[in-house]
């Protein structure tokens, strides 16, 4: 699903009404009808009687806020609207359906109340005030409104934004709607997803308008919301006759003093996503530890330095010859930073001819000698948190999410590299340019082990047949589900990484019967 600034849904808009013939009032029309549908039908479900209040600001979204009311009042609900008044000073289509709220609405200019929240009641309340082309500090009337909205006890529907969010940043500048529920029109919109705009618009859901569809692919957008119906449909099919051999080989090369248990999450991991083989290549001195932590994943022992518990540079021909006879590989996880192995694994990449993915260590490792990254390899797959990436580029990175997007755009042409950024919330940059942004996951996930997880998903699914793009989109996208049902059941606080993979079935049981 295509992600939108508030620019390019303005645009949108535009393109729709001047070329295409559908006019404004009928696309607000198709918004507040549809917002009270989904009221009606996911979140009152008996709607009869329920007291709804309605604050509408001037523009387009108090119009979309006045059809919403209308709606509801007819499926039962006693339904009182707020305004800023005078009708007037409304946006022409805002003034078209002010003029159709029929009776048996409570209509409040709010001009004329100088106790605005004084006695209100509200089974839910409404934020209709600004939508997507807001910026700046709310003052005046829809200070007082935003300020009621948040004072009143009952939960809060958000049209399109929380009032008040800047929804290209996420961020705010003054008061700000804080919603339980946001239903947004068209297009998902960058800052509802990016904090504190994530906490702020609670559960976010996508209304359509009628913006039709090649509208939309005409304007050539190249950011994405992973949504649960593309990672259906982008997951392996099963053969019902097949075997281990037809799910893919593994090779994961990992681990390091003090360090096995990344290997251990990763190759875990990894069977868990549906693999038929893997095996961890890791230092001989460690693999008595490994055997005992692993069961169904298979240890193959290389040279070590000294056994010490780091990869040595003379096991380079041996782990090539394990990697060709696998379909992928997994570099990096508690790999260390002993500097033979950072040799080690520069020598690999600039040889591969497998996909693969370059984790934690294993990208600590081109920190200082980055030309292996930039030679002709297969499309690689590199999952860096921000102290990985700032290695990798020698640059700082931005505050703004959309900036951060771009930088990273910057160097996954270069590295030809699918280039997962690790964060909250992660995002999938592909060669071409394309960004895809991932909505699950939680804060709980921000603990040692997560990335090791992740790693392991990633490389399953490259074994698997899966090209680096789409393993890395419902990598991500499980990995952050996993976390959110163990979340749900366990609590943030004490979430740990083994709890993902205890959840992964779960997760892929829910994509799967969606």
């Amino acid at each position: 699903m295509k992600l939108v600034t508030a620019e390019t849904m303005r645009a949108l808009d535009r393109e729709t009404i001047d070329n295409r013939g559908i006019p404004g009032p009928e696309l607000m029309e198709n918004a507040g009808r549809g917002i009270a549908e989904r009221i009606r039908d996911e979140i009152l479900v008996e709607p009869q009687g329920k007291q709804m209040v309605v604050f509408c600001g001037k523009g387009n979204n108090g119009g979309d806020g006045f059809v919403v009311g209308r709606y509801l009042h007819q499926y039962g609900c006693r339904v009182k609207i707020i305004f800023p008044g005078p009708p007037e000073s409304l946006s022409p289509d805002a003034l078209q359906n002010y003029k159709r709220i029929g009776t048996g609405i409570d209509l409040i200019d709010a001009r004329l109340n100088e106790q605005l929240c004084v006695n209100i009641e509200a089974d839910y309340v409404i934020d209709a005030v600004f939508g997507t082309g807001f910026s700046g500090v709310p003052t005046g009337l829809s200070h007082e409104f935003i300020e009621c909205i948040n004072r009143l006890d009952a939960p809060v529907i958000a049209v399109d934004c929380p009032s008040g969010l800047n929804i290209d940043t996420g961020t705010h500048d003054g008061a700000v709607v804080q919603a339980e529920y946001t239903f947004t029109l068209a297009l998902p919109k960058i800052g509802l997803f990016q904090s504190p705009g994530r906490e702020l618009a609670g559960l976010v859901e996508v209304v359509p308008i009628g913006i039709p569809d090649d509208v939309v692919t005409s304007f050539n957008i190249k950011e994405n919301l992973i949504v649960t119906e593309t990672v259906r449909d982008l997951l392996p099919k099963r053969k019902p006759d097949g075997h281990k051999g037809d799910f893919g080989k593994l090779f994961i090369l990992a681990g390091s003093t003090g360090l096995t248990g990344a290997a251990t999450l990763s190759a875990i991991s990894s069977a868990q996503a549906g693999l038929g083989l893997v095996t961890v290549g890791c230092p001989a001195s460690l693999n008595h530890i490994l055997e005992m932590k692993l069961t169904e994943p298979m240890t193959y022992p290389l040279p070590d330095v000294g056994k010490r518990g780091a990869l040595a540079l003379r096991g380079l021909g041996e782990i090539r010859k394990k990697i060709t006879k696998s379909d992928a590989v997994v570099i990096g996880p508690g790999i260390g930073r002993h500097h033979e192995t950072s040799e080690l694994v520069r020598r690999i990449v600039a040889s591969l001819d497998k996909p693969a993915i370059i984790d934690a260590d294993g990208l600590n490792a081109f920190e200082k000698d980055r030309e292996p990254l930039k030679g002709k390899h297969p499309t690689l797959v590199l999952t860096p948190h921000p102290g990985e990436f700032r290695r990798l580029v020698d640059e700082e990175l931005p505050g703004g999410l959309y900036d951060r997007f771009n930088l990273v755009r910057k160097y996954a042409a270069p590295y030809n590299a699918v280039i997962i950024f690790k964060g909250s919330p992660s995002i999938v940059v592909s060669p071409e340019g394309g960004l895809y942004l991932n909505p699950t996951g939680n804060n709980g996930m921000a603990t040692g082990g997560t990335g090791d997880v992740l790693s392991g998903l990633v490389g399953s699914f490259l074994a698997q047949g899966m090209t680096p793009l789409h393993s890395a989109i419902c990598a991500v996208y499980l990995h952050g589900l996993a976390g959110d049902l163990a979340a749900g059941e366990l609590g943030v606080r004490s979430l740990i990484a083994g709890d993902l993979i205890e959840y992964l079935p779960d997760a892929f049981k829910l994509i799967e019967e969606s």
